[in-house]
């Protein structure tokens, strides 16, 4: 009984609260209206009309002007460069540095002797062997880099002699084959879908999980990218933004460009170089179409933390994205060469497109990476399809038309040769240079603190 008593005391003071703010909000809104009616009674109808409208625009031009995908700051930047660039000293000092610049440039590219740049067509044709002494000597002779030696880091990743005359073998075999055709050439869509169906496979994908095979890591970023913006206008998003790490590979940068999407970069932690998952948290908008994390990302080799970034993508209903181009084809062998690593792939909830480079640690030849999708309801939104076009139906899956089936077929090949032993073999073969090279720079570092000392 008390109970109830004490309830219709609290709503009669609610009630009475409620009354006082209705009547305190209509009071205003009438002292209000006699202010701006007291205020205009000697102004003509037409100068409020044309007041009100030029306000009006002026605000939408404004609002226009700071929201846009390309930050406000970035713009001004840009702006102020532009205006210095044209100042008559400081531009003819930047045109002076960069003819010096290019001048290097084309001194370190200078022919050897009696070797000139072809201009034209020759007249008749070469033989097969003309076209091949004169491809070594004048071209594969060029350069005093020895790649084959395995010095050259991020450019070369395999070289293997054997494998290079089977993949010469096998684009032979599909050299004329084109994907865009897939009822002409089914081998090649067959060896396509394998190619994908491995990878996923190797990196934990279900029954649903699904890809596209393309010319290289940053083509794989762009699709994602491009799926994700689709799905993002699907939403109601106007201006979708990508999520990533300062780290993240420029592809993403790139994407934004190409797309009309704005790229949101988070700040990494300086002790572990990984992406400060708060930050990336603070970062999240009703705008935000996808998150990034990269297994490793370049600059550093470092895992992104992709769990934690994971529960944020669930909790906000995000895709999430982990660009695995560099190292994916190590890491998905490292815990069968006995180095086990935390969850970065589609085991992970919340992971839902991994990108990873056949092409680098997959030994395959350049020109071939995979986008992976973890369920198909994303990869359609990567599809284009014109159904209006003259000339029929044109759909591709991925930027190009036309793709040359004798690289899928050099990928599929690869893989299929080298098989899972050899991969996880060359994962600890990998691992082990890398152990060498850090306790090579450790041991140096400690001298120079020695000598500093």
């Amino acid at each position: 009984m008390a109970v109830q008593e004490t309830l219709e005391v609290y709503k009669e003071i609610g009630l009475t609260y409620a009354f006082q703010l209705r009547n305190f909000t209509l009071t205003s809104v009438f002292q209000l209206r006699n202010l701006i009616n007291e205020s205009c009674k000697d102004t003509e109808p037409w100068y409020l009309i044309v007041l009100t409208s030029g306000c009006t625009l002026m605000l939408i031009s404004l609002y226009g002007i700071i929201f846009q995908s390309e930050s406000l700051l970035s713009r001004c930047k840009k702006l102020f460069f532009r205006i210095v660039r044209r100042l008559p000293y400081v531009g003819a000092q930047i045109q002076c540095k960069l003819n010096k610049a290019l001048n290097e440039m084309s001194e370190r590219m200078v022919l050897k002797n009696g070797f000139n740049y072809i201009h034209a067509l020759p007249q008749t044709g070469l033989k097969q062997e003309q076209v091949m002494e004169k491809l070594k000597k004048e071209y594969s002779s060029i350069g005093d880099v020895s790649w084959e030696t395995g010095k050259v880091s991020g450019t070369v990743y395999s070289g293997d002699e054997r494998l290079t005359q089977l993949l010469v073998k096998v684009y032979g075999e599909f050299a004329w084959t084109n994907p865009l055709h897939s009822d002409i050439f089914p081998g090649v869509r067959k060896m396509e879908a394998e190619v994908v169906r491995m990878t996923c496979t190797l990196f934990n994908g279900g029954p649903n999980a699904c890809g596209t095979v393309t010319s290289g890591g940053t083509e794989s970023i762009l699709m994602a990218c491009k799926a994700y913006r689709d799905l993002a206008y699907e939403k109601g998003i106007k201006h979708p933004e990508i999520v990533a790490p300062v780290s993240a590979h420029a592809a993403f940068d790139k994407a934004a460009h190409y797309f009309g999407m704005k790229i949101v970069h988070i700040p990494v932690n300086k002790a572990t170089m990984q992406v400060d998952v708060k930050a990336m948290k603070r970062a999240i908008s009703k705008n935000t179409a996808m998150l990034v994390c990269s297994a490793p990302q370049f600059p550093h080799g470092i895992i992104d933390p992709i769990e934690e970034v994971a529960k944020l993508a669930l909790k906000y209903q995000l895709p999430f994205h982990v660009d695995a181009c560099l190292g994916g084809f190590l890491i998905v062998f490292m815990k069968k060469a006995g180095f086990p690593l935390k969850p970065f792939d589609f085991r992970v909830k919340g992971v839902t497109s991994i990108s990873a480079d056949t092409h680098k640690y997959g030994y395959a030849p350049k020109g071939s990476s995979v986008i992976m999708y973890s369920d198909k309801k994303y990869r359609h939104y990567q599809f284009f399809v014109a159904p209006d076009w003259q000339g029929g139906i044109y759909a591709s899956p991925a930027i190009a038309g036309s793709r040359p089936g004798g690289i899928i077929a050099a990928c599929w090949a690869t893989m299929m040769h080298i098989g899972e032993d050899g991969y996880i073999e060359a994962t600890k073969k990998n691992h082990q240079s890398s152990t060498v090279h850090r306790n090579r720079v450790a041991e140096n570092e400690r001298h120079f603190y020695f000598w500093e000392a």
